[in-house]
């Protein structure tokens, strides 16, 4: 599946700061009904203890500076009450990435996921159209749609009740003598969906919903922010498929998975010895931007490896916060998706794209895809021992390695500033 960017972001000018140092399901809002008559409830989330959630924001100052400032606590990573305010003030508002297009290429296609307790679901009308829905039905709340695939509609399995790909309720059994009831009203309720390269996107905030078009040519820059431009000429070609994904059950609070990704290289020689040798580490950078950090490296010069190159000249590791993190090296990007499962696991989802004039060279793209899984495998014993670690009585927090964990200290910081907010 080729894509191409078209015209979906607009131009900004980058403020920042430098310092040199095949398919599956992703598993995973005032929106109005068809009729629009009918709205749903906002999302929400249980938050419980309070008083003590409140304590952990407390012991993160986002004022202190990296050089001075401590790591976010360790209850910022183990108490279940913090991941619930998390659902409600991180996940549920903003664009969330959720797939690719490649699993909705075709009218008819589908594929489904959650977000906390928002069950969704993505598809391909007959005409082409691309819509987003809660994937709940109207009657008695059973889900209509499962793991992924092609279908004219969605027919709940409860009881039968029958929606266009467009939301539309068809049918509704045996309703007779039914009062007051509109077919109109009882459509699938829309989320706000937008494309951004090959990615599929969705917001879950309490607002009306607007069309894919409409949200595609402003996503980037509610996204991305000012680095918008740089992230599209970096990452998007259209040369580039999609050949491959991996999913991962990890036992680990999502953000551990997020720090491991966001120290500035500061673990590839001691954890990554083969990653290591293809790297110049002394090159290492990190570029901050409002909700966005790139990291890039040069590639070091191999001896004697059959001239396996899948790195290629440069490395390109740019963190989308919340939870998404987009690599670009030799003919490759790869995509992580974090998502939270409860207060200590989270399924990290990969998915892999490859430019067109390697796509023949089977050798080549399964010698790399086993490259990248044995350094998932060590990345999840590090990020599993971490969890273990934060567990412990021993420890409650640490500190910043100034010079190249920054990109971590300002995703802690984005992160404080949006579970502050009511």
């Amino acid at each position: 599946m080729a894509f191409a960017m078209g015209q979906i972001f607009q131009r900004s000018n980058p403020s920042h700061i430098s310092v040199k140092q095949s398919s599956q399901p992703l598993r995973s809002f005032k929106p109005r009904t068809n009729s629009g008559r009918l709205t749903c409830k906002s999302s929400s989330f249980c938050i419980e203890n309070s008083d003590d959630v409140g304590k952990c924001l407390k012991e993160f100052d986002p004022s202190v500076p990296v050089e001075k400032a401590v790591t976010a606590p360790s209850s910022w990573y183990t108490n279940p009450a913090f991941l619930s305010l998390e659902m409600e003030r991180v996940f549920s508002r903003g664009w969330q990435a959720v797939g690719v297009l490649g699993q909705v290429e075709n009218p008819h296609d589908f594929f489904t996921g959650s977000l906390g307790n928002v069950q969704f679901v993505i598809c391909r009308d007959g005409s082409g159209d691309l819509h987003a829905f809660h994937n709940v039905c109207r009657h008695h709340a059973a889900l209509v749609a499962s793991d992924s695939g092609r279908k004219s509609c969605f027919v709940c399995p409860y009881h039968g009740w029958t929606y266009g790909l467009d939301g539309v309720l068809q049918k509704a059994t045996r309703l007779g003598g039914i009062q007051n009831f509109n077919v109109n009203d009882f459509g699938l309720l829309p989320i706000n969906l937008a494309i951004w390269g090959p990615f599929v996107l969705i917001n879950l905030d309490n607002k009306d919903t607007t069309s894919e078009m409409e949200n595609s040519m402003v996503v980037g820059n509610e996204w991305l922010g000012s680095s918008s431009e740089i992230l599209a000429s970096a990452f998007i070609n259209q040369n580039l498929q999609h050949i491959a994904r991996r999913e991962y059950t990890i036992n680990c609070n999502w953000k551990v998975f997020c720090d491991n990704y966001l120290d500035g290289g500061y673990h590839v020689p001691y954890a990554h010895g083969g990653l290591a040798a293809g790297l110049n580490l002394t090159s290492y950078s990190t570029t901050l931007f409002e909700k966005v950090s790139i990291q890039s490296c040069q590639s070091a010069k191999l001896e004697g490896k059959e001239n396996f190159d899948r790195l290629g000249g440069n490395a390109v590791y740019a963190f989308i916060y919340p939870n998404f993190m987009v690599n670009r090296y030799g003919p490759w990007m790869d995509t992580n998706l974090v998502l939270p499962l409860g207060t200590s696991k989270c399924q990290v989802i990969f998915d892999y794209f490859l430019e067109t004039s390697q796509q023949n060279d089977k050798a080549f793209i399964e010698r790399s895809l086993q490259e990248s899984e044995r350094v998932q495998i060590e990345d999840i014993s590090l990020c599993e021992g971490v969890q273990a670690g934060l567990m412990s009585p021993a420890y409650n927090s640490g500190r910043y390695a100034p010079q190249v964990e920054m990109a971590m200290h300002h995703f802690h910081c984005l992160l404080h500033k949006d579970l502050v907010k009511s």
